[in-house]
């Protein structure tokens, strides 16, 4: 089961993280469904959630990896 955290971003709503599967969701303001992510290091998704930026780290180091 899935374990979500609302973040403080103008672009991400919340992040949701599966620690069985290695699968991280997250959930953008302006777009559905929920976009899921494959193999996501648990460190990524803590990392991702206590950033001072989500929506840079997003672009840094999610965005265009981790594809299912």
């Amino acid at each position: 089961m899935a374990e979500w955290v609302s973040v403080r971003s103008s672009a991400i709503r919340e992040v949701g993280y599966d620690a069985e599967t290695s699968r991280m969701f997250i959930d953008f303001e302006d777009s559905h469904p929920v976009y899921t992510f494959c193999g996501v290091p648990e460190a990524v998704f803590r990392e991702l959630v206590n950033s001072g930026s989500v929506g840079r780290y997003y672009h840094q180091y999610i965005k265009d990896r981790y594809q299912c």
